[in-house]
């Protein structure tokens, strides 16, 4: 679900969408994703193989009471969600980088995550009129409600062909 300051439904598909049709202050609910335990095991295995990431018996006696994901799987969780829900494949450039990352609570096996994206900021280059800058608010909430991971998004995208 997507809504405006304004209170109007955006009027271009995500999919169809270039710098301009991201209007600040837009929010979007970009859906949800499971947090199945083998994922999180396979995860962590190969890029961050900490005992409370990879072993369910470790974890328990942890700093996490019991297994918990990577903050780098709920990062890479909340990529998939912004691409397939948000993120124009139409105007995307790619991106110089993210400001804010915070792993907020832990994320567990068998969690539902939830991720809303707010636009915090829409401008064209000065230097380049072909692309521009989009500035997002991402956060992940768990089915509890509870924020697990928040991070302000940037991403260069084209302007619309005139």
């Amino acid at each position: 679900m997507s809504t405006r300051t304004d209170g109007q439904a955006p009027g271009v598909p995500f999919r169809e969408r270039y710098l301009e049709d991201y209007a600040v202050g837009e929010v979007v609910d970009c859906g949800r994703t499971a947090v199945a335990q083998d994922e999180v095991v396979e995860f962590a295995s190969r890029y961050d193989p900490q005992p409370f990431h990879v072993d369910p018996a470790a974890a328990e006696d942890g700093p996490f009471g019991g297994l918990i994901a990577s903050g780098w799987h709920t990062a890479a969780l909340m990529m998939r969600l912004y691409v397939d829900a948000y993120l124009s494949p139409l105007a995307s450039l790619g991106g110089p980088g993210v400001d804010e990352l915070r792993w907020t609570a832990p994320v567990r096996p068998g969690d539902t995550l939830s991720m809303r994206a707010e636009v915090l900021e829409s401008r064209p280059s000065s230097s380049k009129p072909d692309r521009g800058l989009l500035r997002t608010r991402v956060e992940l909430f768990n089915q509890h409600g509870s924020k697990v991971f928040a991070a302000v998004v940037l991403n260069m995208l084209r302007t619309r062909p005139r």
